[in-house]
């Protein structure tokens, strides 16, 4: 992903819609809970933080399968503000703590599981960690995943397409989903959780699905992105037409997405 905004901008970006933002991302798919009830033992009565939950796409899982309590810890107050709207005081299983995870004030050893959906890459990985690894009960579990809209290890035609239009809004820029770059992270991420020694059990799963979207859908998702959303208005509004123009005249109106969510979970010594 072109980096060419600051990421204390970018972070900022997703609560300038919340709504919006909502429609826009695709749900997490279904392996996702299953790790979490078969292997990270989420049940009904599991207490659970969960960072940067953004509008809760997330969350109405964890709460489905039984979290109780969940404490919801968002940095932005507008995203905060759509939380509260959400479940707000209708369900007192909800606390919403509108705090940088870095300075919430949690309870040390308090929760069975703490979760971070497409939110883990903002923090500061090993100062974030060793905090994870405080709040967590011994035994208790952590897990990480992100969606990501394109996958290495399957080449696809659409992502091909789009490289031209790519390059002529931010310039030549190094993919950020390249086989290596997927091999890298995946090391470093394994890495950081050993290095703490508070962690056991280390794993990471691949899952590997496919999303077909049609042209509007696809604008909305696509413009919610941080490196699409922080463009000047003109630009992104010509970015979107063009990537729209493409899908109906090269795809015929739908393009199949093959789909990465990495998961990583680690168990409290």
């Amino acid at each position: 992903m072109p980096r060419q905004v600051p990421r204390r901008i970018q972070k900022g970006v997703f609560g300038r819609d919340p709504g919006a933002y909502d429609r826009a991302r695709l749900a997490y798919p279904k392996r996702v809970y299953e790790i979490l009830t078969t292997h990270c033992g989420l049940h009904p009565g599991s207490a659970v933080f969960e960072i940067g939950p953004g509008t809760g796409i997330a969350t109405r899982e964890l709460l489905r399968l039984g979290a109780d309590p969940i404490i919801l810890i968002e940095r932005d107050r507008r995203l905060a503000r759509f939380l509260r709207t959400r479940w707000g005081d209708r369900d007192d299983r909800v606390q919403i703590a509108v705090a940088p995870f870095e300075r919430v004030v949690l309870p040390s050893h308090g929760f069975d599981l703490g979760v971070a959906a497409t939110s883990f890459h903002w923090l500061p990985e090993r100062l974030a960690l060793r905090k994870i690894a405080r709040l967590l009960k011994p035994g208790g579990w952590w897990a990480a995943w992100n969606n990501h809209y394109r996958d290495p290890y399957r080449p696809s035609s659409f992502h091909r397409a789009l490289q031209p239009l790519y390059r002529e809004v931010f310039g030549p820029s190094e993919s950020g989903h390249t086989r290596a770059r997927a091999r890298k992270d995946r090391g470093d991420r394994l890495r950081a959780l050993a290095s703490l020694g508070a962690f056991e059990r280390i794993s990471r799963e691949d899952i590997r699905w496919a999303v077909t979207l049609g042209t509007r859908r696809l604008q909305r998702l696509w413009g919610s992105f941080s490196e699409i959303v922080t463009l000047p208005p003109g630009k992104r509004a010509w970015f979107l037409a063009e990537l729209g123009q493409l899908v109906d005249e090269r795809f015929q109106g739908t393009v199949e997405i093959p789909m990465l969510t990495p998961i990583y979970t680690a168990c409290r010594k």
